[in-house]
């Protein structure tokens, strides 16, 4: 089963940085590459523990959906979003938060198992694990320039 690690430093407090994790309006505009709509379940405002989304979105040429429910929340310190439905086998995201002076670290944790088998073993290490790699730090650097930007910060909280 792959695993992705990301640690991404952030200018803000960590209540900030740990809403705007759980920001579905984010979300959507941090993903415009893939075109990602919450059309189902929580589809505005901060994802709460035991709350779920469903997105639907474009990756790899091909319109998916993807259901996942908040399954761990310690709130402003970690919380984690498991898969109900969707195109992976398995897959679960760990957000971690920490605070260290005026910046938060923002820990991603992301595990993911596709299907078909050996087949989809091959594509895990041949394309899919890099994929979701840059597809996580994008959506990061997106975090980023909202949390450490009060203006932008202020248009999520609307």
């Amino acid at each position: 089963m792959p695993k992705i690690k990301i640690e991404t430093i952030i200018d803000a407090p960590i209540d900030r940085v740990f809403d705007l994790a759980r920001s579905i309006d984010l979300h959507t505009l941090s993903t415009k590459k893939t075109n990602e709509k919450a059309v189902a379940g929580k589809t505005s405002g901060f994802i709460e523990f035991g709350e779920s989304v469903t997105w639907r979105a474009r990756h790899l040429g091909v319109y998916q959906k993807l259901s996942v429910e908040i399954t761990e929340y310690d709130k402003p310190n970690m919380f984690k979003d498991v898969m109900l439905k969707g195109a992976f086998k398995s897959m679960s995201h760990k957000h971690s938060f920490k605070q260290i002076g005026n910046k938060t670290t923002m820990t991603d944790e992301f595990e993911f198992e596709s299907p078909f088998g050996p087949i989809g073993k091959i594509a895990n290490y041949l394309f899919l694990k890099n994929y979701m790699t840059k597809f996580l730090i994008e959506k990061n650097k997106e975090l980023k320039k909202f949390a450490e930007n009060e203006k932008l910060y202020k248009l999520i909280l609307k």
